[in-house]
């Protein structure tokens, strides 16, 4: 906790009046101007302890560069009256600047933290091998503490364990030169409880620097539950992220700790498409609220979750997202009163991954060891599209669809046929990557589909269809489902939630649906669950398996090569 400004006067007022206790002030501000994130916030006392932490989030891991648009940051700036980007991520890279920055004579004091979504969705290099070669890598990159995110549950808490404390998997065994050895950093998630009420990780972590300590408390999705498989967290609750951190604080106050950094998989996002990866342009979303209901204590947050990019002051505390993919790392200094413990002052910044040279040699040689491993399976060719196939994006797509998420609907569609199926629906938080123009591999299809997961057909009515589709806007996220091949309506934006959809416009092959009427709808089994808060597909009747997401799309892309993007008009989207 910081005590030197008063928290009821705006930074740049409090700044002048301190200095004109002694002498007259030019404030470098005009009165009421929000300061910028890296500007100094206090004056450091007599003697001072400088805490580094560098943090990354949603790393997903990517140990190969990400291909196209994600891999690449957005500076903010124009080039040429173009957006500027700049190539970024790839793990040998990310080792290589992490070490720069540990090295610096300021780093004496450092941390190296993740705010969640190391592993889950991840590209084939590291799935196929059940994302042991990311925790291996981020072994020898040194990273220290560990937030879970909500991807971390995927394949169930069970396996999740054995990511931290290593051992062969249950059913395939160990693979690698020498059985997994688990992370050698520390998971956290204070927020995670079992039936009993206990925390299933610890909550938090101490560290001492020259006698002052800080705390730093993990913070999982408090909506887990809604978009990972129910199966591999039954019995376990998600709770509350900012009550669950201010319940700490009294604990952490009696053991003398007065500085807090939370690490929590919950995030926003900034306003327009141009915002600088270092900006804080109108930032909005979950993470905001969560910010502004936390207690004073609490100094700086360390976000994540929705791969954005950011880097705030929120009610006095520090607020960063370092984007996804090992793209950014944020940097973010802590100056503490060496006698109080409290925080003074602070500074961040985002810092770009970029490629320069040859990256870290350790953690390149493991990602080549199992790029080895993987090729013949990842580098198999199975078809090839005439154009590039991006997934959603609202600054391409307004109505919500995209190329890729359309195409995704088509082959479930067109595979699950024998079971009478009429529509199909692909969400968006399951389409993990592109597909550039030319031959698909495996490798690429796989980062597309990761999650292995079956597909469902299943009844609805026409008015159940109607309720699935206002769901789209229901929870801190709109989630527009693309439909298949012949399914269309209009939705109004500026309709209440509830309303969003007009009735009439629901179509299917043209012909308007009935209320009364039962159709075949085919989705993922993740979705026919309810995942992702689409409740109405768990109502659904005569259920009938189907294969893989995975298959459905090999098949399709064998059978239509060279695939042309299919047409964004589907969908309409109205004022």
């Amino acid at each position: 906790m910081r005590h030197m400004l008063p928290r009821s006067l705006p930074r740049p007022l409090a700044s002048c009046a301190a200095l004109l206790a002694s002498l007259l002030c030019a404030c470098a501000h005009l009165p009421g101007a929000r300061p910028s994130a890296t500007q100094e916030r206090s004056t450091a006392p007599a003697k001072s302890v400088l805490v580094r932490i560098l943090g990354i989030n949603d790393f997903h891991g990517n140990l190969a560069p990400p291909p196209g648009p994600a891999g690449e940051v957005r500076t903010g700036r124009l080039v040429e009256g173009k957006p500027e980007r700049v190539e970024a991520g790839g793990a040998a890279w990310l080792a290589s600047h992490l070490s720069r920055l540990r090295a610096e004579p300021s780093a004496a004091h450092h941390v190296v933290v993740s705010s969640g979504d190391l592993i889950g969705a991840s590209p084939l290099l590291s799935a196929l091998f059940h994302d042991e070669p990311t925790i291996e890598a981020m072994n020898l990159m040194g990273l220290t503490l560990h937030g879970v995110g909500n991807h971390e549950f995927d394949e169930g808490l069970a396996e999740l364990r054995r990511m931290r404390d290593g051992g062969c998997h249950p059913v395939e065994g160990c693979q690698g030169r020498e059985p997994f050895g688990g992370a050698r950093f520390e998971f956290l998630a204070a927020n995670v409880v079992d039936e009993k009420g206990a925390t299933v990780f610890p909550a938090y972590a101490l560290r001492e620097f020259e006698g002052v300590k800080v705390a730093f408390i993990g913070m999982t999705l408090q909506g887990t539950a809604e978009i990972v498989d129910a199966t591999g967290i039954q019995g376990l609750r998600f709770l509350d992220e900012a009550d669950t951190v201010n319940a700490l604080v009294p604990e952490l106050k009696k053991q003398g700790v007065r500085a807090i950094v939370v690490l929590v998989h919950e995030g926003g996002v900034q306003k327009g498409p141009g915002a600088s990866y270092d900006g804080c342009e109108g930032l909005s979303g979950p993470i905001v609220d969560i910010v502004h209901r936390l207690d004073p204590e609490v100094d700086a947050v360390l976000s994540a979750h929705t791969h954005q990019a950011y880097n705030c002051v929120l009610d006095g505390k520090r607020v960063t997202s370092a984007a996804s993919a090992g793209r950014l790392i944020t940097h973010l200094e802590l100056v503490l009163d060496a006698a109080s413990g409290d925080v003074v002052d602070s500074r961040a910044h985002n810092v770009i991954v970029t490629r320069e040279g040859a990256g870290d040699p350790a953690v390149g040689a493991l990602v080549e060891r199992y790029e080895r491993l993987s090729a013949p399976l990842r580098e198999r060719v199975i078809g090839r599209v005439a154009q590039t196939l991006r997934g959603p994006d609202a600054r391409q797509w307004p109505s919500g669809e995209s190329p890729l998420g359309n195409m995704l609907s088509d082959a479930q569609l067109a595979a699950t046929r024998e079971a009478g199926a009429q529509v199909s629906f692909m969400n968006p938080g399951g389409i993990r990557g592109e597909l550039a123009a030319g031959d698909v591999t495996y490798g690429e299809a796989f980062t597309v589909q990761p999650f292995g997961n079956s597909l469902v057909t299943l009844t609805l009515t026409g008015e159940q269809l109607r309720r699935l589709l206002e769901e789209q806007w229901v929870g801190d996220y709109v989630r527009i489902l693309n439909p298949s091949r012949g399914f269309s309506y209009t939705w109004k934006d500026s309709a209440p939630v509830g309303q969003k959809v007009d009735p009439a416009s629901l179509r299917l092959n043209g012909v308007p649906i009935e209320p009364a009427g039962h159709y075949r709808v085919t989705v993922s089994s993740f979705l026919a669950g309810g995942g992702d808060g689409f409740r109405v597909f768990a109502q659904g009747t005569e259920r009938k398996g189907g294969p893989s997401d995975l298959e459905a799309l090999e098949s399709w892309l064998k059978a239509q090569s060279p695939l042309s993007a299919p047409e964004t008009n589907r969908l309409t989207r109205v004022p």
